[in-house]
């Protein structure tokens, strides 16, 4: 059986528009690696459908580099999307990682749920630190699109 960590954020926007911050290019760059980490566009490629393949490049401000790689397996607009995910793509398939988006009161219950693999207690610590700040960082491109 899969062990799944969970981290959960009520976004103050319709399901439809935090579907679109997760899955646009556009957006997904400005939030995923949060204001300190540079997601250029021309690095970033998503195929989002069953089967499609998704590519990003993290550069990091001591200026390494981290090549992310992933694979969508399901996805359902505007309510989930479940893919893999690596920072190792050459050696490594990916882990599932899973979106579900729930319409309610105060605009959308977003849950991310990935599975935890042999991570540490301080490399889930750490991951669940890092997608609360993809979250933060949501919020605002969320707010942006929505003025």
């Amino acid at each position: 059986m899969t062990d799944y960590f969970t981290v959960t954020r009520t976004l103050d926007a319709p399901r439809e528009l935090v579907f679109d911050a997760l899955t646009k290019p556009e957006h997904f760059a400005v939030w995923f690696g949060t204001a300190e980490v540079q997601v250029p566009q021309e690095t970033l490629s998503m195929d989002v459908r069953p089967g499609g393949q998704f590519r990003a490049v993290m550069h990091l401000p001591d200026g390494n580099l981290i090549h992310w790689s992933g694979t969508y397996v399901e996805v359902d607009p505007p309510t989930h999307v479940a893919m893999t995910l690596t920072d190792q793509p050459d050696d490594d398939s990916g882990l599932p990682v899973i979106f579900d988006l729930e319409s309610v009161a105060g605009g959308t219950l977003l849950t991310i749920r990935q599975d935890r693999s042999d991570f540490t207690d301080e490399q889930v610590a750490a991951t669940i630190a890092g997608y609360n700040a993809f979250l933060d960082d949501m919020a605002k491109v969320i707010a942006g699109l929505r003025s």
